[in-house]
């Protein structure tokens, strides 16, 4: 679990640092995940299952890590009740934005691979019998 968590951790610090020195504008932990990504991609699963095992346990917490935001939103309660429509409609439209995004996605991954859509209501699939 500590080896685990260590590589997790040192995924992290290596996005950041690759961030800081090519000044890039990705977050270091979005470039770290990146990174752990492309390794987990490169090795087998029996050789990262210390990694796996780690990122399990840290899954099966994570309404743990919404704490400090809820904390966060409490403390800045007159902020957002002043502001509480802009925000609103940046949230229900950044939402929107993404729905749409990720149709749009799907469908031009589908048409780009051309792989048909087997969830249409009244497809039936194929079995392989006659």
């Amino acid at each position: 679990m500590i080896a685990g968590l260590t590589w997790l951790v040192g995924f992290q610090l290596l996005g950041e640092l690759v961030v800081r020195v090519t000044d890039v504008s990705v977050p270091g932990p979005v470039a770290g995940m990146m990174f752990l990504f492309v390794y987990l991609r490169l090795r087998r699963y029996d050789d990262a299952g210390s990694i796996v095992q780690a990122g399990t346990a840290l899954l099966r917490h994570l309404q743990l890590f919404f704490v400090p935001a809820g904390v966060g939103v409490v403390a800045y309660l007159s902020v957002l009740g002043h502001d509480a429509l802009p925000i609103g409609v940046a949230m229900v439209g950044s939402w929107l934005l993404g729905l749409v995004a990720v149709g749009w996605t799907a469908v031009g991954l589908e048409r780009l691979l051309g792989r048909p859509r087997d969830d249409l209501p009244g497809h039936l699939p194929e079995t392989g019998t006659t």
